[in-house]
């Protein structure tokens, strides 16, 4: 069971793939259900420590380890953390789909990015206020976005707030081998 960062990192490098809070019916592993610190919430209020420390390790691991462990999505919609050997190996050739194959949301959310990396709320009302389309109807094309191979979460620490960049910035060698 899982205690401490450095025990989360090990197990995601073990594991090749494991989605961060679990999901009925996934075949992979969860950290979630991995990690043995209390659920109890603090009398004080907040998270319980494990929520808390799930929540920053889904964070943390890709931004110190960038090399080792990739963070996105995958069919499903399952938030995941992925060994990166396995990511660009397995997963990438096997997920990627070109843009120009998502509806008409998905490439207009993307072209917002390629033009102009963003965090999702920014990202999200410049999408509703000039392409129309519904809070529920931009998260689905992010979601659609992320699986698809196409954008992926910045690992800046910097962003306090997921921040999306076009895949090809982050990881070029990768995207122009399948292209």
């Amino acid at each position: 069971m899982i205690k401490t960062f450095e025990q989360a990192v090990q197990f995601v490098i073990r594991e090749k793939v494991v989605t961060v809070f679990g999901s009925q019916g996934s075949p992979y592993p969860s950290l979630w259900d991995q990690t043995d610190l209390s659920e109890d919430k603090p009398s004080e209020g907040g998270w319980s420590p494990k929520v808390t420390a799930v929540w920053d390790w889904k964070t943390r691991i890709p931004q110190t380890y960038p090399d080792q462990v990739f963070y996105g999505k995958v069919a499903g919609g399952d938030a995941v953390l992925m060994e990166m050997q396995h990511f660009e190996e397995v997963h990438y050739p096997q997920a990627y789909q070109p843009v120009g194959e998502l509806n008409e949301l998905a490439q207009a959310v993307y072209e917002f990015v390629r033009l102009e990396p963003a965090a999702t709320g920014p990202l999200r009302k410049r999408a509703i206020a000039e392409l129309g389309c519904t809070k529920s109807q931009f998260d689905t094309a992010l979601k659609k976005l992320q699986i698809s191979l196409n954008v992926v979460r910045s690992n800046d620490p910097q962003h306090k707030n997921d921040f999306w960049l076009p895949m090809r910035e982050v990881h070029w060698e990768l995207v122009s081998q399948h292209e």
